[in-house]
């Protein structure tokens, strides 16, 4: 079984595990991910049936998290 885990350091991290967090808890059958916040940091559990469900939930998971700071950055003025 792959298994990823993803360490985001970021001032925005917070805020990614509150955006995160729903997508997380949805029930798929071949993927399991857990959110949660390590002192300042994000960090995604990501464990999956098999390389193609793991690929999948990267994917969407890495786009959230990248749309989160965007708009941290669009929000604070720092483009």
């Amino acid at each position: 079984m792959p298994k990823a885990v993803l360490t985001i350091s970021s001032p925005d991290a917070a805020n990614t595990v509150s955006a995160v967090s729903p997508e997380a808890r949805r029930d798929l059958m071949r993927t399991h991910v857990e959110v949660r916040m390590e002192g300042k940091d994000a960090v995604l559990t990501v464990d999956a049936a098999d390389t193609s469900a793991m690929r999948a939930a990267l994917n969407s998971f890495l786009e959230c998290v990248m749309i989160t700071e965007n708009i941290g950055k669009i929000t604070k003025g720092t483009q």
